[in-house]
């Protein structure tokens, strides 16, 4: 057999281990930028969007489950504050999002309007958006203030919004609070951006955080699929996987749930038990990677000393152990879905205004199936 083949026939051993189909096909792309007020008002509404951005994240998994999701954010403020923009970019990598996200903290402002004409052009045209025809480009803004329209260097919403109708790009808008002035502009944002207008409370909302019987379970399984993961690469990547194998531990139960069962939803395709690259198993198997050609100096210790016969084992065991824990997760995580969805129906009515319930409805209209 020749050494071509070989490689074929190693890749798709791994490719059959983690459950993949060997010819991928193009995959539908889901893109959610948010566009987000971090003055001092909004520190409620923050600090429930860190609860929340997995059960977020999901539910455009659960109307599309082939979808690659990107998500990214444009936190903004007022010239005079710590930043009037800080962007961090559409990423595949949810976790890397989520640990910036926990990083926030609202605070500044002082005057009323803020920088939302900067905020909007910054998401419309410094993000990294993909084209093609099977991409949702979605943004949602969120905030409580109007747009100073008095800065002579800002690009004004009603050409910031134009440019985003021709690049493809919905506009939602989300006002926190119930200010006239604010709700005036952001119907208006919405309109021209063929979004929705969606108003809720100043904190967000009642952000309901559902714990159920098979957390602890589930939370559990995610560790032991976390401990097929093979670091690899730079120190500095192989210190982001390790990082992102401790979220699991770091996160409140309900959080850690819902992070586990994003996780798993978005396994099925990829086989990865992590978001983002670094895990040597889930990138040969994707045939991102080959194996022989991975730097002893980029493999931990553990593997670094095994011989290419028994890294290749070693590799195949990680994968197979991987698919039989991902099964028993999607077991779990159909059961917790079950449950969170009937106790869901319970909640108070009002908790449907809620950021988090806001925006997942928004997204089952306008993610194409």
């Amino acid at each position: 057999m020749t050494a071509k083949l070989t490689r074929a026939f190693a890749i798709a051993l791994f490719v059959a281990a983690l459950g993949m189909p060997a010819q991928a096909t193009a995959r539908p792309v889901v893109e959610v930028a948010f566009v987000l007020d971090t003055t001092g008002s909004m520190s409620r509404l923050i600090e429930g969007a860190k609860r929340k951005i997995w059960s977020i994240a999901t539910a455009i998994l659960d109307e599309n489950p082939d979808a690659e999701v990107r998500m990214g954010l444009v936190a903004y403020r007022d010239i005079g504050d710590e930043y009037v923009t800080k962007t961090f970019d559409l990423t595949g990598d949810v976790q890397d999002l989520y640990a910036k996200l926990l990083e926030l903290r609202a605070s500044g402002g002082g005057d009323w309007p803020e920088s939302v004409n900067e905020a909007l052009h910054t998401a419309v045209t410094k993000l990294a958006w993909s084209q093609g025809p099977r991409v949702d480009r979605i943004m949602f803004l969120v905030g409580d203030a109007p747009p100073h329209m008095n800065y002579a260097q800002d690009v004004k919403y009603p050409a910031v919004l134009r440019m985003a109708r021709d690049r493809g790009i919905v506009v939602n808008a989300v006002q926190a609070g119930s200010a006239r002035d604010t709700e005036r502009v952001w119907r208006e944002i919405a309109q021209r951006g063929d979004g929705r207008f969606i108003p809720i409370p100043q904190d967000g909302g009642q952000i309901v955080v559902i714990e159920t019987p098979y957390d602890i379970e589930i939370i559990e399984l995610q560790g032991r699929i976390n401990g097929t993961v093979i670091p690899y690469g730079p120190r500095a990547q192989r210190s982001s996987v390790e990082q992102k194998t401790r979220q699991i531990a770091a996160a409140p139960r309900a959080v850690a749930s819902e992070m586990a069962g994003y996780l798993n939803k978005s396994a099925g395709r990829t086989g990865a038990a992590l978001t983002g690259g670094g895990d040597l198993v889930a990138d040969v198997a994707a045939g991102r990677q080959r194996l022989e050609a991975v730097k002893d100096d980029d493999l931990p210790d553990a593997v670094r000393g095994m011989s290419p016969a028994d890294r290749k084992a070693h590799v195949e065991k990680q994968a197979a152990a991987r698919k039989a824990l991902n099964e028993r997760m999607a077991d779990l995580v159909r059961k917790r879905d079950t449950h969170a969805a009937e106790q869901r129906k319970k909640a108070p009515a009002h908790a449907a205004d809620s950021f988090d319930r806001a925006v997942a409805e928004t997204l089952k209209t306008q993610v194409r199936r």
